[in-house]
């Protein structure tokens, strides 16, 4: 039996078999006998596995005599044997002052050994900067090799169910949904790079362990330094960024808000292995178990982000100029590819100008921040003594997230579809009528006689809706889309079925109101004068065109 099995598993209140989570039902299900573990008692079970364990660790600790160390520049603290002397903190420099350390409410219940040697490690970076050599990153740091060293930190295991509410950056709608973290950890120290340390995840569950001071024997350990409000916000933080790509696929879009609740989920302490250098601003982190790579750049990078008007004249800018070059490649006047290239630029910034309006960054910003390097997704194991490839790809396991929408008053799972081709068809095929609606009205009242049709007649409606229906397309028509998915769901038989009608349907106040509303528009001057008015040219545009003038 694996570690991750003895400690990460929820079993089966009824015959004591590890259960998986449902997560249209909301509850662990038992592949052997079929019994339900609810939420509640899950985390239980959890709690009396922490409990266990804290006196195992109370009456094991009178074997070890540990000591801390604070640093009082970073604030960190680094648990040493008794015999060790530590003359500055490895992750700021600054000197130490030792105290004894036997409070073991610091110490996690579970915890991933050291599976590569510091040599090994070693090794692995020093890999790196050869693979790297261009980075100054990897010169600096093959002379700071020597000075890796090994720390257990703590983190926080998240195993358990995460609800969400998720909407585009562009859009109105929110969606909720329910995922599964299966083994993810949360970084509890608040003083270290998180982005680095992501950078070396993740780590193999199987290898995890009961805790028990021998493990951290000869090993320095970074003790918690932050409260469980900001520990909560940070899982949060955690889980919407595993969920991000799964759920930006579904909603079709990378800018995506989700707010996430792992409040459900089973949290277990862990102490996870790493190498460590920190060295000024350059710092380097090395998985003890899986021996990947991770450094963070030396230097800051610049983000910029554009004003959406910005954007809109930058992207008029490239579509003209490839416009007019391919007027000019193909033998056309200059004069005349510049009349219409500028034509062609005033409606396309129009309609860009439109597209960019409601974007997230509307105005201009520089964000900083430091890049981080890995040594890509492979990953080491031990074998006979060696570290050989580990052929088992490890990812941060989370299950695909399944959406829930109140169907006939019950919420119920769903399958949301969005830009399929009927809807884009149906979009595009309306536009098209739209355009040309004074023509097709033309050919219906002189009997389909296309010869006779006059396209100047309509010449005014075309002059306002040619940029008003691809806005409206590109703008309002996708959003549109996006606010208003094809509902699935599935019956007793799993077949696979749309929901109709499932928004709130008009009451006969709302029809009233509607009638009442279109009585005014037609009968209540001034504004009745002004829709009459656009009804008669609108019928003289059909009659011109229609080629009877």
């Amino acid at each position: 039996m694996t570690g991750t099995e003895r400690i990460a598993d929820i079993h089966c209140r009824q015959c004591g078999a590890p259960a998986r989570f449902d997560i249209v039902r909301q509850t662990y299900l038992c592949g052997h006998c079929g019994g339900k573990t609810g939420i509640g008692e899950a985390i239980a079970q959890k709690q009396s596995f922490r409990r266990m364990q804290s006196e195992r660790l109370k009456r094991s600790v009178s074997r070890f005599r540990l000591f801390t160390a604070t640093c009082e520049g970073c604030g960190a603290e680094v648990v040493f044997e008794k015999d060790e002397a530590l003359a500055n903190c490895a992750f700021c420099g600054r000197s130490l002052v030792r105290k004894e350390y036997l409070n073991t409410e610091g110490l996690p219940e579970s915890v991933i050994p050291f599976a590569v040697t510091r040599e090994e490690a070693a090794e692995c970076l020093l890999r790196w900067c050869r693979e790297n050599g261009a980075k100054p990153e990897a010169r600096k740091l093959k002379s700071l090799v020597p000075e890796l060293k090994g720390f257990y930190l703590p983190y926080e295991m998240i195993r358990g169910p995460v609800h969400m509410d998720a909407s585009r950056m562009d859009g109105n709608s929110v969606y909720h949904c329910e995922g599964f973290l299966d083994g993810a950890f949360v970084n509890r120290s608040g003083q270290l790079d998180n982005l680095l340390l992501d950078g070396m995840e993740p780590f193999d569950t199987d290898g995890m362990e009961p805790f028990d001071l021998a493990y951290i024997a000869g090993h320095r350990v970074r003790i918690s330094d932050i409260g469980d409000e900001a520990l909560r916000e940070r899982i949060a933080r955690e889980a919407e960024a595993v969920y991000t790509p799964a759920v930006g696929k579904t909603l079709e879009t990378k800018a995506v808000n989700i707010r996430a609740d792992a409040g459900d989920a089973v949290r277990l302490p862990v102490l996870l292995p790493v190498y460590y250098i920190a060295e000024g601003k350059l710092m380097a982190a090395v998985n003890g178990q899986t021996g990947k790579v991770s450094v963070r750049a030396e230097k800051e990078s610049h983000y910029y982000f554009l004003p959406w008007w910005l954007k809109a004249i930058a992207a008029t800018v490239a579509f003209s100029g490839v416009l007019f070059a391919a007027f000019r490649l193909f033998g056309m006047e200059l004069p005349a590819a510049l009349y219409i290239t500028g034509l062609t630029a005033f409606f396309f910034l129009t309609v860009t100008l439109c597209l960019f309006s409601d974007t997230v960054k509307n105005r201009f910003s520089v964000e900083k921040g430091r890049a981080v390097y890995t040594s890509g997704e492979k990953t080491f194991r031990r074998e006979r003594g060696g570290l050989v490839r580990n052929e088992r790809l490890l990812e941060r396991q989370a299950f695909k997230p399944v959406f829930f929408s109140r169907v006939d008053g019950t919420i119920t799972p769903v399958e949301l579809r969005f830009t399929t081709p009927v809807r884009i068809l149906k979009m595009i095929g309306l536009c098209a009528a739209v355009l040309f609606l004074p023509v097709i009205l033309a050919l219906f009242f002189n009997g389909f006689q296309v010869s006779r049709i006059n396209l100047g007649g309509s010449a005014v409606w075309f002059c306002i809706f040619v940029p008003v229906v691809p806005i409206y397309l590109l703008k309002f028509g996708m959003v549109e889309l996006h606010d208003n998915p094809w509902v699935y769901c599935r019956d007793a038989k799993g077949r696979k079925k749309r929901v109709r009608n499932s928004g709130k349907k008009k009451s006969p106040k709302d029809i009233r109101e509607l009638l009442k509303n279109i009585l005014l528009v037609l009968f209540v001057p001034p504004i009745s004068l002004a829709v009459w008015f656009g009804i008669l040219c609108f019928g003289v545009m059909v009659y011109l065109t229609a080629g009877f003038g």
